[in-house]
């Protein structure tokens, strides 16, 4: 191989490798996404307290299709979007079946919520159809949101599946500022809240076989 075919080659390779440089620069920087979660974690007392003697099991249900990913959902005069750079650490719909779990197992009731897949009778079947699940700007898009959590709940028996019965909760916390440090707090909270009803109410509904 002569000189001048070598430094032929090496230019070519050099040109081929800054051409390569100029088009990665070209590619669109993304930010990070800054992560959040709601639910409040199970108490260490609630691992060891004693579980509920009336089984039920909780069915398979819906979860409202445009917020049960991992991104914050906002509604503003029908126009629908989502938080920029903001996602829930996991889809929204799973953070939601752990918040279920959570609060039935902190309960002290009667009440032991069964999974698919436990080894176990269940008294009683229940659903829980995430209707709404988002941030409402109801007072113009610079001002705080309201956070609502809207779900239909409905037990049957395990037996016949005959409908024991049903029940619209829901809860509107309204978050202390248009921020997403204050969006995600109204989301706990409401979360939280629609959970101790629907614990109350089923508790209320299932009665020892």
């Amino acid at each position: 191989m002569t000189r001048t075919t070598a430094l032929l080659r090496l230019a070519t390779v050099a040109a081929a490798a800054l051409a390569l440089c100029g088009c990665i620069s070209l590619l669109p920087k993304t930010k990070e996404a800054h992560l959040y979660r709601f639910g409040q974690p199970l108490a260490a007392e609630a691992l060891t307290s004693p579980q509920g003697q009336v089984g039920v099991f909780r069915t398979n249900a819906t979860f409202q299709r445009e917020s049960a990913g991992d991104r914050l959902l906002t509604i503003t005069n029908g126009h629908v979007a989502y938080i920029a750079e903001t996602r829930w650490v996991a889809p929204a719909a799973v953070l939601w079946d752990e918040a279920v779990l959570a609060a039935f197992d902190a309960d002290h009731g009667p009440v032991r919520l069964i999974s698919r897949g436990e080894p176990a009778a269940a008294d009683y079947v229940l659903r829980l159809d995430v209707r709404n699940f988002e941030a409402r700007y109801e007072r113009g898009p610079k001002a705080a949101p309201t956070v609502i959590v809207r779900v239909r709940a409905a037990m049957t028996r395990g037996t016949d599946r005959s409908v024991v019965a049903e029940q619209i909760f829901e809860k509107r916390v309204s978050a202390a500022d248009n921020r997403v440090g204050a969006i995600v707090p109204a989301y706990d909270r409401a979360v939280a809240e629609v959970l101790r009803d629907v614990v109350a109410w089923t508790t209320a509904q299932a009665k020892p076989t």
